[in-house]
């Protein structure tokens, strides 16, 4: 299997743990498109009723074109599963660096709200430590945004503004924020950190997701193996 056939593997796995009933997190980017679209065969063809919170814009127009119900949270107070892929894992925490996809402020939220938090990927994204060769995305408010990073980069980290592939403008999140991608290196303390960015003024949401996940199903050559948080 390559790794979009390995991605699809894990997200068949992710999609057989749902059940009638259920409140469903939606998460956003390639990985979670491909659960939605396993999610929107389950509904299809086998009348799986459930209901959905999506995580972002995407991700709600590819569920409510497939046929699932979506709702929100003025009727919803929990959602008991939510799937979604990462950009880095850590094996034994399963601590993530999420957010190249642009939603980790959503991402967070639901994932926050959810009785079990599931993350499907390709093996390429367990690593050691995270940091590294992948940046840490943080959302921050338009008004200021250079002051914003200043204070970012006083915490050892390098932040870029991160723009559209195909446009002279900077990237905007459905809420209508900017995203630095912060390069730092490998952290000894992902934790420590996610605080810091937390209570840095500027800063909406970052994208360190630190003892959210339950399990992980990861998906190598082999098949898709799963991993607990320890």
């Amino acid at each position: 299997m390559d790794q979009d056939q390995q991605r699809q593997a894990a997200a068949e796995a992710a999609a057989s743990l749902v059940e009638n009933g259920m409140v469903v997190g939606l998460g956003t980017g390639s990985t979670a498109a491909h659960f939605i679209a396993a999610l929107i065969r389950r509904v299809r063809d086998e009348g799986l009723d459930i209901t959905a919170i999506p995580t972002s814009v995407r991700s709600e127009q590819q569920a409510r074109a497939g046929g699932i119900r979506l709702v929100t949270f003025a009727t919803v107070k929990q959602v008991d599963l939510t799937v979604d892929g990462a950009d880095q894992i850590q094996p034994g925490t399963l601590d993530l660096v999420k957010g190249l996809g642009g939603a980790l402020l959503r991402e967070k939220i639901v994932a926050a709200t959810s009785r079990r938090l599931v993350i499907i990927a390709d093996a390429s994204k367990l690593v050691e430590r995270l940091g590294g060769k992948v940046p840490v995305p943080v959302e921050v408010i338009p008004f200021g945004w250079e002051t914003t990073a200043t204070r970012i980069a006083a915490l050892g980290g390098v932040p870029v503004l991160r723009w559209g592939k195909d446009s002279d403008q900077p990237v905007r999140t459905d809420g209508g924020n900017l995203i630095l991608d912060c390069a730092f290196p490998p952290l000894d303390d992902p934790a420590g950190l996610e605080k810091a960015l937390s209570q840095t003024v500027g800063v909406v949401e970052n994208g360190l997701f630190i003892g959210l996940a339950d399990t992980a199903l990861v998906a190598d050559a082999k098949g898709v193996m799963t991993l607990t948080r320890t």
